[in-house]
């Protein structure tokens, strides 16, 4: 028993050292006179950095202008956002108040530089419809802060180590994604829409604030040396507003990371209750409408359309019973078919439109496929046989002869002629004139064409 007991600790042992030697920052991490220091430089803005921010904010903003997230990426790759908001979080864990100072004014002067840099741009833009990458950076929730937690966290990590040219500061710029809310609190400016430029701007500082506590929490887990000691009022007044900060970054957005959940499972939830209860053999659903309401007084509501054959009320009351089943139980379902009569609003566009569009479909594929017929296909149908022994009457002077049509194209591949081509060889040699001109004026009669290439075989 104490054999095993032995053997049991020295295995416990041997995993904890292992890992404790994977999860161990100290073996590749750079001094800590050398991060304070690399960091503090990253602070500075102005000259290149100023450029490449107005830069970096051209760029991001046309990709959020044609939609595209390749472009958005890139942008976020060289702007120099990142340095002002690390700097920040650096000296609130070293409560070095000069640094700080210096962070949030350059942070500051940042975040106006690129706003107004956005806004000209969009001010002057030709394209003024939101796109979806705009819309999808108005409105934060939880889960922006929790990716720009984790995002700042992998941030200042890879700060601290010695090789700083790896892509986790990259990649760290494209999550927390600060250069795109800047944009289109510019675009929302531009356009004079303040809810675009309100929901943009709490996004970015949603990310601001959750980079630079990543940022504080890892200084002071890795023990960096406070540079003064602060009095005890200013660290409860510093405490007293990280937590104010705190409650207005979490608070809203946690409601809407709520909202955003609860309209998903909604969402879900009526989509595979519609396609189970109203699954007819002769009734189709030809339009789902579903409005989701977080407020009691006004419940959501799932709006069906039918059609085809009428269904009774009795089977939708029976869907209405079923509706607890699939989590909808304050839901309203509201059921509308061809037999509410004038009053039903069906909208039978959505029908003409697909039956539009497929006709429309099918008209141009058979006009391709005519075309493509043309191409290929003689304009009549030429009997070669037959009209060799006709053309044997008129000219006595005819041993063999082949005839086809061909089609005549211009150099843009279009078709502008037919040709008739007749080949003939003679009994005897040469093919006289006369010869020639009666056999050209029978195959205009007889093969219907005006342009003939003749061509006598020796």
């Amino acid at each position: 028993m104490t054999t095993n007991n032995s053997l049991f600790r020295r295995f416990w042992e041997r995993t904890k050292g292992m890992i404790r030697d994977r999860f161990d920052l100290t073996a590749d991490s750079a001094t800590q006179q050398e991060v304070v220091a690399n960091i503090s430089n990253g602070v500075e803005f102005r000259g290149t950095n100023l450029w490449v921010l107005i830069f970096a904010t051209l760029v991001a903003s046309l990709g959020l202008n044609v939609n595209s997230p390749a472009v958005i990426i890139g942008a976020m790759c060289i702007s120099p956002l990142m340095g002002p908001i690390v700097g920040f979080g650096l000296a609130l864990a070293v409560n070095d108040f000069e640094l700080m100072k210096k962070s949030l004014r350059n942070l500051g002067f940042m975040a106006i530089t690129a706003i107004v840099a956005s806004t000209i741009f969009f001010v002057i833009s030709p394209i003024s419809t939101a796109q979806s990458e705009l819309l999808a950076r108005t409105v934060p929730t939880l889960y922006d802060v929790l990716i720009a937690l984790f995002g700042g966290a992998a941030g200042i990590i890879a700060q601290t180590r010695k090789d700083r040219t790896s892509t986790v500061i990259p990649g760290v710029a494209i999550a927390t994604a600060l250069m795109p809310p800047l944009c289109t609190a510019g675009y929302g400016l531009a356009t004079l829409q303040f809810s675009y430029f309100i929901g943009a701007l709490y996004l970015c500082f949603i990310n601001m604030v959750c980079i630079a506590i990543a940022t504080f929490a890892f200084i002071r887990f890795l023990k960096y040396p406070v540079k003064t000691q602060a009095d005890p009022r200013v660290e409860r007044r510093v405490r007293y507003v990280m937590s104010l900060v705190l409650a207005v970054v979490l608070i809203p957005s946690s409601i809407i990371a709520l909202r955003l959940v609860r309209q998903t499972i909604f969402e879900s939830n009526a989509e595979r209750y519609v396609a189970t209860v109203f699954n007819y053999n002769q009734t189709r659903v030809l339009e789902c409408n579903k409005t989701f309401r977080m407020s009691r007084k006004y419940p959501s509501t799932i709006e069906v359309v039918l059609f085809g054959e009428t269904i009774s009320q009795d089977a939708i009351e029976n869907a209405r019973s079923q509706m607890a089943t699939y989590g909808l139980e304050d839901t309203e379902l509201v059921v509308k078919q061809t037999s509410e009569g004038r009053e039903s609003t069906i909208d039978f566009s959505l029908v003409q439109k697909s039956y539009s569009e497929l006709l429309a479909e099918r008209n141009d594929q058979i006009t391709r496929l005519r075309s493509r017929l043309r191409e290929y296909q003689a304009l009549d149908t030429l009997s070669s046989a037959d009209m060799t022994r006709e053309c044997a009457a008129v000219v006595e002077n005819l041993q063999q002869m082949s005839i086809a049509r061909q089609v005549v194209y211009d150099s843009d591949g279009r078709q502008v002629d037919t040709l008739l081509v007749c080949i003939v060889k003679p009994k005897t040699l040469p093919l006289s004139v006369d010869e020639r001109d009666r056999l050209e004026r029978w195959l205009k009669v007889r093969g219907k064409c005006e342009n003939i290439m003749l061509y006598v075989q020796e």
